[in-house]
């Protein structure tokens, strides 16, 4: 509205043949109303749909107090409000933290309910599903782990869907908890999604910036109010050219004799009515153009009327422009007949989208479904992971890409877990009864886990929670932490090991009961050897300093039992001979022994 009211600026078209808005004039606050999606070259955005009323009054909010917090402004956006209904599990603080950053992650469910049946049996039926998901791709998935024996309380799925949603899920027996069952589903499949919250948008500068919820709001106010100042000046300005007509109209009637006297005798009537009445030569233009019939009495009382309005129109115009507080009050007006219109009374108003809170349930209430058979778990060279059934142990049996090699190989149960580590300091969790199973090749790990194309993998672990590792980084900094803090919840893994840019992880390693002293060699080959104990246990954290370096930084680390010695592939050295290299952690150490590797590895 107002497009034709200079309110925006416009820019000539691509091929120079006319011209364009930069942006609209949109009243509606359509980015937050029905979100976006987007990649462009090195940024995306992916903002979810909101409930128009909630995000009307946090406008209100915002107008009546521009300090507002964005805790206050919560109260009112609760959170998205997705078009395909379900449920919100995600805490109110971490939903409060993405909004105060402008990124962050919400945790989005079906909607279901159970049905009793007779003798005492019951169904699950699914009325709504995640924003965004397929439902024919949720019924295959759902469908392809039935059949791998990958949800153990469920026996079939059957799509009664018309135009409404109706998904029946049927329990293996009676005795399995409904809670129980949709909980196996929602860690398994698509009926339970993580929607990725990132704010990222173009300021009015056409500048990208990833916005807080505060940010957005007023970038949409700042945007109606420009409007309105724009539309009340173009409009007072044609106010001022229509009355200065009028006033030449009003004119000519006061003095109808003498104009058309000049008119008729005249040779250039325009110039001397000018010169005569002090017209100027828009006024001149308008009395020259005006109709013959225009000339009763009765005209002249309507332009009296028009201009009386209009010089009104005119003074109320100009008191806007000059009071910034009947502004925003103007504004205000605007966003209540919005939330009026899409109200809570409205069929499109009312919030589709619920909170809820998810149940709590013990993991190994769900790996006790989980039938327990042995396992050969493999990870390639390549980053290629499989699970062979049985403990195998020929080579044969443990086919490889060409061009791939073994590189790690456990025998395990499907109830197990698998730990792996990457460069970038994190660490994923792999459940044995999700691995791909059969005698193909598997699958690359990267796509199974959220794994940077850029990451290498530096250990694999089966899951032992009495274990510690030992982790370091390039540049020289390390800790211990127990294998039960690095457990990860999602695809994206855990962030166990900080780094600054340019700097990655360069080892995992377990940490033997035995074991009494770290060993490390920087890239200068000077070896140093220090107490377990120096090194403190977190649980993430950049971790101390191993070794000083002047150039360089850290190429490998390990631990050992002091009194055993050292040995590497070709050599060795007793506990007696090590003894020059035992120092202080954080010491530069001395040159490595003649004959250790070239390449600076221990093993």
């Amino acid at each position: 509205d107002g497009l034709d009211s200079d309110t925006v600026d416009f820019h000539a078209t691509y091929d120079g043949d006319g011209e364009e808005p930069d942006v609209l004039p949109a009243a509606f606050p359509n980015l937050l109303a029905n979100g976006s999606t987007g990649i462009a070259v090195g940024m995306a955005t992916n903002i979810p749909p909101h409930n128009v009323g909630e995000i009307c009054t946090a406008l209100e909010k915002l107008i009546d107090k521009k300090s507002v917090t964005i805790a206050e402004l919560v109260e009112s956006i609760k959170g998205p409000d997705f078009p395909t209904g379900g449920i919100i599990v995600e805490p109110l603080e971490n939903i409060k933290a993405a909004y105060e950053t402008g990124r962050g992650s919400i945790r989005l469910r079906a909607r279901w309910k159970e049905e009793k049946l007779p003798q005492g049996l019951y169904q699950i039926v699914v009325t709504e599903i995640p924003y965004q998901v397929q439902k024919s791709g949720l019924i295959e998935k759902i469908a392809n782990l039935l059949n791998d024996k990958k949800l153990p309380f469920l026996d079939d799925v059957r799509d009664e869907s018309a135009e409404d949603i109706r998904l029946v899920l049927m329990p293996k027996s009676r005795n399995v908890d409904p809670i129980l069952l949709m909980e196996s589903l929602f860690r398994a499949t698509d009926l339970e999604v993580r929607f990725s919250l990132n704010m990222n948008v173009l300021d009015k500068h056409h500048r990208p910036a990833v916005m807080n919820l505060k940010e957005v709001l007023q970038a949409f106010l700042d945007h109606r109010h420009e409007v309105l100042i724009r539309r009340s000046r173009y409009r007072l300005s044609k106010i001022e050219s229509r009355v200065e007509v009028l006033d030449g109209y009003l004119i000519a009637y006061l003095n109808l004799d003498q104009v058309i006297h000049i008119i008729r005798t005249e040779d250039e009537p325009k110039d001397v009515l000018i010169k005569t009445f002090k017209l100027a030569d828009v006024q001149a233009d308008a009395i020259l153009n005006m109709r013959l019939r225009n000339l009763r009495k009765l005209e002249e009382m309507e332009i009296k009327g028009e201009r009386d309005t209009l010089l009104k129109e005119g003074a109320e115009l100009t008191e806007l422009l000059n009071d910034e507080k009947k502004r925003w009050k103007t504004i205000k007006d605007q966003v209540r007949a919005i939330k009026k219109t899409f109200g809570d009374d409205k069929i499109l108003g009312p919030r589709r989208t619920s909170f809820a809170e998810a149940p709590s349930l013990a993991e190994t209430v769900f790996e006790t479904a989980i039938e327990r058979e042995p396992i050969t778990v493999l990870l390639s060279a390549q980053g290629w992971v499989r699970a062979l059934k049985g403990h195998v142990t020929t080579a044969a049996e443990k086919k490889y890409k060409e061009g791939d090699a073994e590189r790690f190989v456990f025998h395990g149960e499907t109830t197990d877990k698998f730990i792996l580590f990457s460069s970038d300091g994190r660490f994923f969790t792999l459940s044995g009864d999700k691995l791909p199973m059969g005698r193909g090749f598997g699958e690359p790990v990267r796509l199974m886990q959220s794994m940077g194309d850029n990451t290498d993998i530096l250990g694999f672990f089966k899951y032992d929670e009495t274990v510690k590792l030992l982790v370091a980084s390039s540049d020289g900094r390390g800790f211990i932490v127990k294998m039960s803090d690095v457990l990860a919840q999602t695809k994206n893994g855990k962030a166990v090991l900080s780094m600054p840019d340019k700097v990655r992880a360069i080892t995992c390693e377990p940490v033997a009961s035995a074991h009494d002293h770290v060993v490390v060699i920087g890239q200068n080959r000077k070896i140093l050897v220090f107490p377990l104990a120096d090194l403190p246990e977190l649980s993430k954290g950049r971790g101390v300093l191993l070794q000083k370096y002047k150039d360089g930084g850290l190429s490998d680390i390990i631990t050992l039992s002091l009194a055993s010695g050292l040995k590497w592939s070709k050599g060795s050295l007793t506990a007696k001979e090590l003894r020059p290299w035992v120092g202080v952690r954080a010491t530069a150490g001395r040159l490595a022994p003649l004959g250790f590797p070239k390449d600076n590895k221990f093993s």
